[in-house]
C-alpha cells in the first residue's frame, strides 16, 4: 500500500462508514505452502469489548478456509469507486495521468466460530442486504428449517481482531487548488464512478484549499 500521508484518512468515523458502504471485501491470506489464496465476501466491521473485529462467512473445505485454519493472518482489502484522471486536466497538463481510488485494508487474527455464532452471522447479513426487512422471504429466519441445515453445514462464521488498518483514499489531495477543482469539474461529467470520486474530492475541497 502507497504510503503516502496526504493520501491517508485519519477519520475513524469516515474510515467505519466507508467500510459499512463496500463490505464486499477481499480475504487474503497463505497456506502451508507459502501460496497466497484469496476470497470475496461481505464482511462487517464492529466494535465487541473494546476490540474492532470484522464478521462473515465463507464456505468449508476450500483452499482458502484451508489456508486460514493453518495460517490465521488474515489482510481484508475493501474497495470502493475509482477512476482515471488524466494529467491533461492539471495546471501544467505536460503531467503523468494517475488513478483516483479509495481503499482500507486491515489486518487480523481470524478464528473460526461455531453454529450458534453463524445464526448470527447469517441473520446478520441477510437482515442488512434486505434493507432491515424482517418480512423478507430470504431472511435467514424465514427460509425453510431443511433448507438452513443444508446450506449450514457447507459454511462457516469467522471473527477476525481488527490488528492494524491502513488507508489509501488518493483524491488528488497533492494537486494545486486550479487543478483540483478542474479535477473535479472533468469527473463530474464521467461515468457513477467518476462522478462518486468528484464528491469524495468536493468535501474536502474547503479543508485543503479555504482560500480558493
Amino acid at each position: 500500500m502507497y504510503n503516502l500521508p496526504y493520501h491517508k484518512e485519519q477519520n475513524e468515523q469516515i474510515i467505519k462508514e466507508f467500510v459499512g458502504q463496500y463490505p464486499f471485501a477481499f480475504l487474503t491470506g497463505c497456506d502451508s505452502e507459502n501460496k497466497p489464496v484469496a476470497t470475496q465476501v461481505p464482511v462487517f466491521i464492529e466494535e465487541k469489548d473494546g476490540r474492532k473485529i470484522l464478521r462473515g462467512h465463507i464456505m468449508k473445505n476450500t483452499d482458502h478456509h484451508k489456508a486460514f485454519l493453518h495460517n490465521e493472518n488474515v489482510l481484508a482489502v475493501f474497495t470502493g469507486k475509482h477512476t482515471y484522471v488524466s494529467g491533461t486536466w492539471y495546471s501544467n497538463p505536460y503531467t503523468a495521468s494517475t488513478w483516483n481510488y479509495m481503499s482500507v485494508h486491515v489486518k487480523g487474527i481470524i478464528r473460526f466460530l461455531d453454529d450458534s455464532a453463524l445464526e448470527d452471522v447469517l441473520r446478520m447479513t441477510t437482515l442488512h442486504f434486505e434493507d432491515q426487512n424482517q418480512q423478507s422471504t430470504t431472511v435467514f429466519d424465514n427460509l425453510p428449517l431443511a433448507f438452513k441445515q443444508r446450506v449450514m453445514g457447507a459454511i462457516v462464521a469467522f471473527e477476525i481482531e481488527v490488528k492494524e488498518i491502513d488507508t489509501v483514499f488518493k483524491l488528488s489531495q497533492d494537486r494545486d487548488a486550479e487543478s483540483y477543482h478542474n479535477i473535479i469539474k472533468k469527473l463530474r461529467e464521467q461515468d457513477e464512478d467518476g462522478r462518486v470520486i468528484a464528491a469524495e474530492m468536493e468535501k474536502r475541497a474547503k479543508e485543503l484549499f479555504p482560500d480558493y
